[in-house]
This record gives structure tokens, sequence and C-alpha cells, in this order.
């Protein structure tokens, strides 16, 4: 089994895969990725938004009336757009962020490109991102399309996850660890 087959497994994967076909018919691959791109940083930035996605105590009437308004002020339409609605027609919404992942890991797969996904203290540089992206080319074999992610409670250095590998270089797990061995020494 590869990591890409792994990616987009179970629920979050069948929707992928079925947008991932539509997309392909409708020669829009691309401009889906994009779309949902852009929603899911509208997602990462905004709590309010993150919590109609995920909260079950919106309906799935409010819940599509709302993001048929952020939608269309974001400017993402097609079956981006149908696709995201349609997410909160069937009550599954909570999950459109694993789904938009898949997604990404299939269009990476299409493209020859393996999927990484890289968590940081601060926001990287385009110049630290094509060092990462270098780097992991490198030790995969093959291109590689970045998922960035920002979580200040990692206080400094990266956590990648390229497939089911994860390395963790971050401060708060090096801290961690010295607290551990430091125990061990009293």
């Amino acid at each position: 089994m590869t990591a890409n087959e792994h990616t987009v497994s179970g629920m979050p994967g069948r929707y992928a895969t079925a947008l991932f076909e539509l997309a392909s018919e409708a020669k829009s691959v691309d401009k889906v990725a994009g779309d949902l791109g852009r929603f899911q940083d509208l997602l990462d930035g905004s709590d309010d938004l993150m919590r109609l996605v995920r909260s079950p105590v919106f309906g799935a009437e409010e819940q599509i009336s709302a993001l048929t308004a952020i939608l269309a002020k974001a400017k993402i339409g097609g079956l981006a757009a149908n696709f995201i609605k349609l997410t909160a027609t069937n009550r599954r919404l909570f999950a459109v962020s694993d789904m938009i992942g898949a997604y990404r890991a299939l269009v990476a797969s299409a493209r020859g490109e393996v999927t990484a996904e890289v968590t940081s203290a601060d926001t990287l540089s385009s110049a630290q991102i094509s060092k990462i992206k270098t780097a992991l080319k490198a030790a995969v074999g093959r291109d590689v399309q970045l998922a960035t992610k920002v979580d200040p409670s990692i206080l400094g250095g990266l956590i990648v996850k390229v497939g089911s590998r994860m390395v963790d270089n971050s401060l708060r797990t090096k801290l961690q660890n010295l607290k551990i061995s430091m125990k061990g020494v009293g």
C-alpha cells in the first residue's frame, strides 16, 4: 500500500475520490484544488468558520446558508462550492478538511508527486518553503506538494509528515524529551 492510498481511505477518501473523478471529467482538477485550498485557508484563519463546520449544533440548512454567503464572497464556485455544500447536506462538513487533504493527495499522486504536511511555529517564507521542498524531494525521490500549517504551540522547529512517516523536530518535543531524561537522572 502506498502512502497516497493510505491517505485517501475512509469516508474522506471516498468523497475526495468522487470529487477528483468529477473534476477530471470536467478538466478542472487544478481549479478545484485551488478553490479547496482557499476554503481551507479560510477555515484555518477563522475560529468562527471552524466552529460552523465542526459543531453539531448547527443544522444542515444553517450551514449551507452561511457557506453560500462565504463561498460567494471568497469567489469559490463550481464543483468546489457544490462539493462543500454537499458535505453540509450530508452532515459530513466536520470532515471537510480531511477531504481536502485527501483530494490534494489524489492530485499529487496523479502528477507523480508526494504530499507532505509541514507544521511550523510561524508562517514560512517562500525561500524556506523552497528549501524544504528541495530537501524532501532529495529524501523521497519525487516532487513534493507541500501543505503548510502554523501551530505556535510547537514553539520552534518543524513537524514534517510524508505519508505515514513523521519527523518531529519541534522545540516543544525536544523540551519534553529533555524533561523526561532529566527525571531519569535524579
